[in-house]
């Protein structure tokens, strides 16, 4: 093994006894008794092989005529050269419909993990239903394994997976076998777009396309849309990275990957099935690179960046970013070259380079304004203000949270609006002014009543006491504390000493004192 003090160890076969009290579970007990000389002599003729002798018990299952003395006979004159287990398996396949065994060779070409009936009926051409009898006949001459689990599974053991992928390739021709692959991808591809479309409940779209689904792909609920993708799961990825390694199914490949992370997305949201994601977008990034296609190479590493910073692998997602957006840059996409520089300003704003932070968000939103896209660059104004705010350049702060406001009322957005003018006062307050301070928190209160936003007239309601605690008028600062105590307990807050301090860090803006520039 190459590993100091590990001896490989050689499993035999079975013991006699417990040899034939596997055939007794397996067939009629009766007929090891009335026979024990017989049985005895197959245990010997399979070497006591559990697998082996699982196919003889399946074999005798299927014939209960037959005795086991014939089987044993028949066993021996097939020659003594050849592997007890691959002789008892010829024995078995042999005796199949030529269905069933087209079936059951085809079933080698699934992916890693458990086997469904939609599996074995896309992957034979047949119906579900056939394909579920045959997986069930499978299961009953020891050819499989049944798993406990909600939904129809099987297994099919480690030890018959060679001899079957041996008989597809003398008994069937490359181009069917790669037919069959299609149809098994095209089958996940459609169940996935079903079991994502079963959440829309609300769109008219969705509701029809599922209504022009056959029966046999559509769910009943979502609830059971969402178990079959968990329990489905393993072998969902094994199909996706079937697809993308065979390299000649591309456009299938590209397909099935976006229809499993819409899935996944839509059933177990994004933070639940980020491990799965990532290896789903690093599929998708090999393929975008065979086939050079920057768009979708582009759009592989922003997701993979983005998970890269949410587990705390900033270095890394910066990385990612900047190749994103020279992909971006090759595709002439300007969606992704947009987001890819506002991602990168963003990456060296958590490493606390505030002065590139606010550089890389520059030329994003210069992209913005040059596309018109007023509330991106709104956006972008406030993002830029929060490096300044950072950095202690109060005076860029400010221009820019004004600029940000502006924006967002020319587009009409009265939430964004009051957030805005309330992030204008923080950072007034942060610059030492607090009277500007004051009237600004006034300003947002009111635009924040407009936008029925009640906690956020709560949090604008305790800044302006804190201020007019600053200012000496503890009076007043208590009937604006009161104000806020009463808004939020009407929506079932409970107020907790230092709630302004923890939404500051919330807001992730550090006090500090303002640079002599400013």
């Amino acid at each position: 093994t190459g590993i100091a003090d590990v001896r490989p160890c050689t499993l035999g076969g079975l013991d006699t006894k417990s040899a034939l009290e596997l055939l007794s579970r397996r067939i009629d007990s009766v007929r090891v008794t009335v026979d024990p000389r017989a049985a005895e002599g197959l245990v010997e003729v399979c070497q006591g092989q559990p697998a082996a002798l699982t196919l003889a018990a399946g074999w005798l299952t299927a014939r209960p005529k037959a005795a086991v003395a014939d089987l044993a006979k028949q066993l021996r004159t097939d020659g003594d050269d050849t592997p007890p287990l691959v002789r008892v398996f010829k024995l078995v396949y042999a005796a199949l419909p030529a269905p069933a065994a087209r079936i059951l060779r085809l079933l080698s070409l699934a992916p890693a993990g458990p086997v469904d009936p939609h599996t074995a009926s896309a992957l034979a051409g047949s119906s579900v239903s056939g394909a579920r009898t045959a997986l069930d006949d499978f299961v009953r001459f020891g050819l499989l394994r049944a798993i406990d689990s909600p939904l129809p599974q099987y297994e099919i053991p480690g030890c018959l997976h060679p001899l079957l992928k041996a008989l597809t390739q003398t008994q069937d021709r490359p181009a069917e076998l790669q037919l069959a692959r299609a149809r098994m991808l095209e089958r996940t591809v459609r169940l996935l777009q079903s079991c994502r479309a079963i959440t829309e409940t609300d769109s008219p779209q969705a509701r029809e396309k599922l209504l022009g689904m056959p029966r046999a792909l559509r769910f009943p609920s979502p609830r059971a849309a969402e178990e079959w993708l968990r329990l489905r799961r393993p072998a969902l990825l094994g199909a996706a990275r079937l697809a993308v390694a065979d390299g000649e199914l591309d456009t299938l490949a590209r397909r099935l990957l976006s229809q499993l992370v819409r899935a996944m997305v839509a059933h177990f949201g994004t933070q639940a099935a980020a491990p799965d994601l990532y290896s789903v977008h690093r599929l998708v990034l090999d393929v975008a690179e065979r086939r050079s296609l920057p768009r979708e190479q582009a759009a592989a590493l922003l997701n993979l960046a983005d998970l890269d910073a949410q587990t705390g692998r900033t270095n890394e997602a910066l990385l990612r970013y900047r190749a994103a957006l020279d992909a971006g840059r090759r595709a002439n996409d300007p969606y992704a070259t947009g987001r890819a520089m506002e991602s990168v300003g963003g990456a060296h704003l958590e490493l606390g380079d505030y002065e590139r932070a606010a550089d890389w968000f520059g030329r994003a939103l210069t992209q913005r304004l040059a596309r018109d896209e007023r509330a991106d660059a709104a956006r972008l104004y406030g993002r830029i203000a929060t490096a300044h705010t950072y950095a202690g350049r109060y005076g860029e702060a400010l221009r820019n949270w004004r600029a940000a406001a502006a924006g967002y009322r020319r587009c009409g957005d009265v939430a964004a609006y009051a957030r805005a003018l309330s992030e204008l006062a923080r950072v007034q307050e942060y610059a030492g002014r607090p009277a500007e301070s004051l009237r600004t928190c006034q300003e947002a209160v009111e635009w924040a009543r407009r936008a029925e936003d009640v906690r956020l007239q709560a949090a604008l309601h305790l800044r302006i006491a804190d201020t007019f605690e600053h200012l000496g008028d503890a009076v007043t600062a208590g009937v604006h504390r009161g104000t806020a105590e009463r808004m939020l307990a009407e929506e079932g807050e409970e107020i907790a000493e230092g709630v302004d301090q923890r939404e500051q860090a919330m807001d992730a803006c550090e006090i500090r004192s303002a640079s002599t520039e400013d």
